[in-house]
């Protein structure tokens, strides 16, 4: 019983999303500003994660930084860029990986709120790709990375890549370590399927380079938000294994 009423509402909540989503995007494609769009998503993000039943906390809100910073949090589910574009402001952009803009649906929804699509593999392209992003924070724009870069069927915290760090130091903003969690119970790594869970996010104190900009600065933010990330976590340190 319990596996057909699990069925039954990981049917419910993949065409709720579905129906959502084309809504958000057929206004996306039509409304003018930046701003307006991203507003537009947050709200369909909070409005599904809440008739999905799966209640969203935010922690920590009112420690976020008023002008530019980077938020970098650990990576868990498909769910987590559904998960954050609810939870933040909408003057906030993501950092995604180059193979989202190829998705039907979510890559044409993704350009529309200004997202930054990186390339992992192509050593070139994802310089000129980090090159842009770049040129963006340091002309104000706040943005959000899953530094990890993908996430692993297992719980734990991969190692971080470099890119977010590398941002902020040379745009001079602090970084904003966020833990989510969750999001792999509620859409589980390998599932098409949801399940409801209770998913929350917590926003943790920033954290600002000592001195510099360059290499050294990038490397101590990445360090000390990969430890305070799991530290708060309560998962394994997969790098370490």
């Amino acid at each position: 019983m319990r596996k057909v009423l699990l069925l039954a509402y990981g049917v419910y909540a993949g065409l709720l999303f579905a129906l959502l989503a084309l809504g958000a995007l057929a206004t996306l494609l039509v409304m003018p500003g930046l701003g307006r769009r991203r507003r537009i998503v947050r709200a369909t993000a909070r409005l599904f994660l809440r008739l999905a039943g799966m209640p969203l906390a935010v922690k920590g809100l009112e420690g976020l930084p008023d002008g530019q910073c980077v938020v970098v949090a650990n990576h868990a589910s498909y769910l987590d860029g559904v998960v954050f574009s609810a939870a933040l402001p909408p003057r906030f952009g993501f950092v995604i990986k180059r193979e989202m803009a190829g998705v039907p649906l979510a890559g044409a929804m993704l350009r529309r709120i200004g997202s930054e699509f990186v390339e992992r593999f192509d050593r070139r392209k994802g310089a000129a790709d980090a090159r842009r992003v770049l040129r963006n924070a340091v002309s104000g724009h706040s943005l959000v990375f899953f530094p990890e870069g993908t996430f692993a069927t297992q719980p734990g915290l991969n190692k971080f890549h470099a890119g977010a760090f590398i941002t902020a130091a040379r745009a001079g903003c602090p970084v904003v370590p966020a833990v989510v969690r969750g999001t792999r119970e509620a859409l589980t790594p390998g599932s098409l399927l949801p399940c409801p869970a209770r998913i929350t996010v917590e926003l943790l104190p920033p954290v600002i380079a000592s001195s510099g900009s360059g290499e050294s600065a990038a490397s101590e933010l990445r360090d000390r938000a990969r430890g305070a990330i799991l530290h708060h976590l309560d998962e394994p340190d997969l790098a370490a294994a």
